[in-house]
């Protein structure tokens, strides 16, 4: 992997460069990392592969009369969307109690290979249960609640761990470095960081594609073979996690965090609500003893606190973003499909995501040319007005269909649409820049929340913050199961209506609550950890964190 371009480098330093120094550069990605990415990938792939028929799946009876809109339980949308929040929900949940299993007795890469373990239990009764025999005996429903049971643990066990594994990859050394130009350049960990996660979330948006062969599966020979397709790529990708555990980094237990930092803010709240006041001096001087923790371990739940917050703002935005995969998805079966089954829909949002990724970071080298380079805060800012877009673009959307027969407000609920059900006549592409819009709202939103949630987080509550982050996703998924009655004909406008107003509501309240957090960063102020100091090579970087523990596993 070849290292990112000056100008591409520069964006990321958020205005912090001295043109003095040379300048920083990530470093090139290891094998390690590659191998991790793939992993990553691998589970994406499998991920999206098992969630996309689901909306079908259970809203659609076999019976149902329409070739294009295949199905198997026929529970109707309603229920379908419910069902599928419930399980977000679930997934989001699970995160925590995985995170502490991981920090206390795992570790991560153990904890990570348990979850993918049960991950492919859920899996095969998916399969098993889906298969048409399965279904004439009415097991698909219980089948269909123990495989989301058991993949809701899998993937929570893996939304805890793996983005920490991943970053704990990441070796860099503060260096200077000479570049085949023959210009020195300043090897930095930050940056590289921030290489590795995009790469991810490239990788991961590559991977969503499998969507694609799912729902022609499901449509064409029936959805056990969709669930085959998740199954036998499951063993694989923890064939391949086995195989590099040889070269990848290994964190050893980081010992639990909760109940020293429960003790400490019990502390801040008996003393007027302030962590400063749980420090040793205030303490001494007011208790006449000094808790039995450390200054630095206050400043690290100040920080994770801190980092929580901004983290459980996307609460709104992962409400939003759930749309893609629920009740949009219900709108392309309103619609003129060409040929296209309607869950396929949404892979339109990878391919986004592929295309306007190295064009955003284009975008960025462009503006840190003339050194406009904005803040974190302003960057999630910007991605929840994209979201908000995406959202008033989806009302427009539904009144189009509402205005146009052969049903109008009762898309293929109506005697006009014939024994067939046929469609209101739009075509399903005019769905297309709802997903653009949404893709650049992730690219935005979501990478920066992964970079913010690593690099603003203290190294024995990695774990712990990611699983935090799943928290915003799972009110995300709550509200969306409160709301889900009223997402039916013929109050769809109303309602995408009003999650584009909330959702630019949220973005307002985000800006000017977290805003100052720019003005820091840009003073260097937040998460400081490293000092410069001069040798005989010239400025070179010097890092003030504490030892990692990372053990190289042989």
């Amino acid at each position: 992997m070849q290292q990112a371009s000056d100008d591409e480098i520069q964006l990321a330093t958020d205005g912090f460069v001295d043109s003095t120094k040379p300048p920083p550069i990530a470093d090139r990605l290891s094998l390690a990392v590659i191998l991790v990415v793939l992993v990553g990938g691998a589970e994406r792939f499998c991920c999206y592969a098992v969630s996309t028929p689901w909306q079908n799946y259970i809203q659609n009876s076999p019976s149902s009369g329409t070739r294009s809109l295949p199905g198997a339980l026929g529970l109707g949308q309603s229920r379908a969307t419910s069902i599928n929040n419930a399980h977000m929900i679930f997934t989001f949940l699970t995160p925590m109690p995985m995170a502490l299993l991981s920090d206390l007795h795992l570790g991560r890469f153990r904890t990570l290979l348990v979850s993918l373990l049960i991950y492919s239990a859920g899996a095969l009764i998916q399969f098993a249960s889906s298969l048409p025999t399965a279904l004439e005996h009415s097991a698909g429903v219980g089948g269909l609640a123990a495989s989301m049971i058991l993949i809701g643990i899998g993937q929570g066990g893996v939304k805890a761990t793996f983005s920490p594994f991943l970053g704990d990859q990441c070796l860099t050394e503060p260096r200077i470095v000479s570049r085949r130009s023959g210009r020195k350049a300043t090897l930095d960990r930050s940056l590289t960081l921030q290489l590795i996660y995009n790469v991810f979330y490239w990788a991961t948006n590559i991977a969503s594609l499998s969507s694609v062969p799912a729902t022609f599966l499901e449509r064409l020979c029936g959805f056990w073979t969709a669930y085959l397709l998740v199954f036998l790529p499951l063993w694989v990708l923890i064939a391949l996690l086995v195989f590099s555990r040889r070269i990848s980094v290994v964190v050893p237990p980081q010992g639990n965090i909760l109940p020293p930092a429960m003790k400490v803010m019990a502390c801040a709240a008996r003393n007027g609500f302030k962590l400063d006041h749980a420090k040793s001096d205030y303490q001494i001087s007011h208790h006449g003893k000094a808790g039995s923790w450390s200054d630095s371990f206050v400043e690290d739940i100040r920080l994770t606190l801190r980092t929580s917050r901004v983290l459980l703002s996307f609460t709104i935005f992962y409400l939003c973003v759930n749309q893609m995969y629920t009740n949009l998805i219900s709108q392309a079966g309103q619609v003129n499909l060409g040929g296209v089954p309607n869950d396929m829909t949404q892979a339109i949002a990878g391919i986004a995501c592929v295309l306007l990724s190295p064009l955003i970071r284009a975008g960025y080298a462009f503006l840190a040319r003339r050194h406009i380079v904005p803040g974190s805060m302003r960057m999630i800012t910007f991605a929840f007005f994209l979201c908000a877009v995406a959202m008033a673009y989806s009302a427009g959307i539904q009144q189009l269909i509402y205005n146009t027969g052969p049903c109008y407000r009762f898309p293929r609920g109506c005697p006009a649409a014939g024994p067939e059900g046929r469609a209101n006549n739009i075509s399903v592409w005019v769905q297309t820049p709802v997903y653009f819009i949404f893709a650049a709202a992730e690219i935005f939103g979501f990478v920066k929340a992964s970079e913010y949630s690593y690099t603003n987080s203290p190294k024995q509550a990695k774990s712990i913050v990611q699983a935090l982050t799943q928290w915003a996703a799972c009110g995300g998924s709550m509200l969306g199961l409160a709301i889900s009655p009223v997402a039916k004909d013929p109050d769809l406008v109303v309602y995408y209506s009003s999650l584009a107003a909330v959702m630019v509501v949220s973005a307002g309240l985000f800006c000017g609550i977290f805003r100052q957090l720019d003005r820091d960063e840009k003073a260097g102020r937040i998460n400081e950890q490293e000092t410069f100091v001069e040798t005989n090579e010239g400025e070179v970087r010097v890092d003030r964190m504490e030892e990692m523990g990372e053990e190289k596993a042989h």
